[in-house]
């Protein structure tokens, strides 16, 4: 069910891409209340989340390799390689030029699934709003691992049976060999039903995923690898502001949103946690 300032409605999606017209009718659809501030909210998030999963299907496509932070390698015309195997973007390359590059130029570039799915967030984020606040709200980017801009403001919501394409999950591998570390879970895009992007994987099923990190175990074990409950996703509403239709907003009325919208609310560094 989609409520949009409280009231539970439809929304016209005759223009909408194909992949947030379906994304909408599941939530439509779910027994699960999903509350919106307004239209242009709804939109916005049902855009993005489209966005990010073909910023992972491009991505898986680019020829960009995975790599461990020991063996990162990027196009050093757009980026500096950090003693930590991260990016640093260059003095006098805009944001969204130096994202672009990874897609255009994919096989210059190799880096571990964490960076992979961060990657694809700013890339989604880069097509849903004004090249001109995502060049101001992402400036001097660094890639690496799960650091990323505050402006993200990724947010972490329990029960991964709710995912919906566009969300971030985790596979875990508990037992993993310690001869193979890099190997102790995957970061994944959720791209459709029992569907997902994994940086060095592929686009695969679930099942493909967790045999593949079975692979890695310590030999002997026999405990499998597991998709993780946590879904991540950015605040679509405090981006939504910077889109095409957006409207400002104020901290508060953002603030005041979730506190409605969700039973605990809560913010630790970069990071939003909720539980409904």
């Amino acid at each position: 069910m989609i409520f949009i300032s409280g009231v539970e409605r439809d929304v016209d999606t005759t223009s909408w891409p194909q992949l947030a017209k379906a994304i909408y009718e599941q939530k439509r659809k779910s027994p699960v209340s999903y509350h919106y501030f307004s239209v242009n909210h709804l939109r916005f998030e049902m855009n993005l989340r489209n966005e990010i999963v073909t910023g992972a299907k491009m991505l898986n496509q680019s020829g960009a390799r995975f790599a461990s932070f020991k063996n990162a390698h990027c196009n050093e015309a757009y980026w500096k390689l950090t003693a930590e195997g991260g990016f640093s973007l260059k003095e006098g390359v805009s944001p969204a030029a130096g994202i672009r590059d990874i897609f255009h130029n994919g096989r210059l570039y190799g880096f571990e699934c964490a960076t992979a799915v961060v990657i694809v967030l700013y890339k989604g984020v880069l097509e849903s709003i004004k090249e001109i606040e995502f060049n101001r709200l992402f400036a001097k980017l660094l890639i690496y691992d799960w650091h990323y801009n505050s402006n993200l403001r990724l947010i972490d919501e329990h029960g991964s049976n709710n995912a919906y394409p566009g969300d971030i999950l985790y596979f875990k591998n508990p037992d993993v060999s310690p001869e193979t570390p890099q190997w102790q879970g995957e970061n994944v895009v959720k791209i459709g039903e029992d569907l997902y992007y994994g940086h060095g994987i592929g686009i695969v099923s679930s099942e493909a995923i967790i045999n593949k990190l079975n692979t890695f175990r310590i030999p002997g074990s026999s405990r499998s690898a597991y998709l993780l409950e946590t879904i991540t996703y950015p605040d679509f509403l405090y981006l939504s502001q910077f889109s095409a239709r957006g409207d400002r907003l104020e901290e508060l009325d953002i603030q005041n949103f979730y506190m409605r919208k969700f039973q605990v609310v809560a913010k630790i560094g970069n990071k939003r946690f909720i539980s409904n």
